[in-house]
């Protein structure tokens, strides 16, 4: 292969790439970015808003949607109490294992209990959402372009379609999902939950709790990263003038 049909082909390759990415981009628009406190070297996790989006989630999303590396122990780190905790995972009904009978029996959550999955496999999923398959929400704001940012746009993007739009069968209109066609129905609703802090439950609200709250579920380590970055950012500044001035009193001694 002579050096002309290589920049050909490198060419091509070139090409294809870049419609290939063009046509991405302008099937899947870019989401508004939106402020969140949890960015940043400083950011930090509002527990009002994660247990809101817990509640946002127990309520809306359970039906269809798991969340299969949550424990219910692991609420007492968005704020509830251990009793709490305790009581929210005794009104979960949990397979339990086998009886002296040989027959499977089911017994109330526990914290040691994973949140309970809506369906028992895949197959099942599928057979009760007309074919797709609700994606599992534990690592959804990582495993999503624009993160956090494109799960609020997504849950509040669902509007009429413009005219002259066909819409298939069975489909709703999203303006910030690709392709406009998105499987699942509008989630959220005006008041569809009743926040116990007396929050109004707007369909903004409540979308900015859920993101808020499953960013957390994929990221439980964020403010434990945030705060040992900044200790060792600490560290190397104190270090960096510890060797200042060791460098000062060993080089004071050396003529010049």
């Amino acid at each position: 292969m002579n050096n002309s049909s290589l920049l050909k082909i490198i060419i091509s390759l070139a090409v294809l790439t870049l419609c290939n990415y063009a046509y991405a981009a302008g099937d899947a628009p870019v989401p508004p970015k939106k402020e969140w406190s949890f960015n940043g070297m400083f950011g930090t996790f509002e527990r009002d808003k994660l247990q809101r989006g817990f509640k946002v989630y127990q309520e809306v999303c359970a039906s269809c949607h798991s969340l299969k590396y949550i424990n219910f122990r692991n609420l007492t780190e968005i704020g509830f109490t251990p009793e709490e905790a305790k009581f929210i995972a005794s009104q979960a009904i949990v397979p339990g294992g086998i009886d002296d009978d040989g027959e499977p029996f089911e017994r109330p959550g526990r914290l040691s209990d994973p949140l309970p999955r809506p369906f028992p496999n895949d197959n099942a999923a599928r057979a009760a959402n007309g074919g797709a398959l609700p994606p599992d929400l534990s690592l959804i704001t990582k495993n999503r372009n624009y993160g956090p940012n494109y799960l609020f746009a997504l849950l509040t993007g669902y509007v009429d379609p413009p005219s002259g739009f066909e819409l298939s069968p069975g489909m709703s209109y999203n303006k910030w999902f690709a392709g406009h066609q998105i499987a699942m129905s509008a989630p959220l609703s005006e008041d569809i939950v009743e926040y116990p802090d007396g929050t109004k439950a707007s369909i903004d609200q409540m979308a900015e709790d859920i993101t808020h709250f499953l960013h957390w579920a994929a990221n439980p380590e964020l403010e434990e990263r945030h705060s040992l970055g900044f200790q060792v950012l600490i560290f190397l500044v104190l270090l960096t003038i510890l060797f200042w001035f060791v460098k000062r009193a060993v080089w004071r001694k050396i003529d010049h």
